[in-house]
């Protein structure tokens, strides 16, 4: 039987970190739905047009070593703003959504717009601050070298384009359980999102 787990939220929130997490807890597969406009992105550094890059987009191009560079990042970003990119990765991820056994996908308009029907709904959130130590520290630990400051500038700058893109914005569904991990450790946010889902189960 089909259940979906829908996450939203701003970048390094915590909410890949959690779908993996309920994806384990519950035995459901998991789609961090940013690797496909990552990979998409990455693909357009290479100079591929943006949404020839989204039509034929493969699966080891989710495999890439490269997928989590500023670069990278900002790219992402701004091929997710373009509609017929979109559409191009729309199909995919509703397929997935709904496969026999459960699957939890995390994004930016996962319960908005993806999986409107999702059976649970998480926005996960955090402070600016939070969230740019957080990415600053997973970063510098995999050998980036970038100052906390110029991280919160790419998250700021990640935030402002998601949120205002007229295609598909960042926000939370309306029926949307809100997670704020600001104050929460790994293991406190994972709980609070497990009890949510065994609650809507029940």
């Amino acid at each position: 039987m089909a259940f979906t787990i829908a996450i939203d939220g701003p970048a390094a929130a915590g909410k890949g970190t959690i779908g993996r997490a309920l994806a384990a807890h519950f035995g459901f597969a998991h789609l961090d739905t940013g690797l496909l406009y990552r990979a998409t992105g990455r693909r357009t550094l290479d100079g591929l047009d943006p949404v020839e890059a989204a039509q034929t987009l493969r699966a080891e191009d989710l495999d890439a070593d490269d997928l989590r560079t500023p670069d990278v990042s900002q790219a992402a970003s701004r091929v997710a703003a373009i509609p017929e990119v979109r559409q191009a990765l729309l199909d995919f991820q509703r397929a997935f959504a709904r496969r026999a056994g459960g699957a939890v996908l995390d994004g930016r308009d996962i319960g908005t717009v993806i999986c409107p029907e999702a059976e649970v709904k998480l926005f996960v959130t955090a402070t600016d601050a939070e969230r740019a130590r957080r990415r600053h520290k997973e970063m510098v630990e995999t050998g980036h070298a970038v100052t906390l400051e110029e991280v919160a500038q790419d998250l700021r700058d990640r935030d402002a384009r998601d949120s205002a893109r007229a295609e598909a914005p960042l926000r939370a569904a309306e029926d949307a359980l809100m997670l704020d991990t600001s104050e929460m450790t790994i293991t406190e946010a994972i709980a609070a999102a497990v009890a949510r889902v065994e609650a809507l189960r029940a």
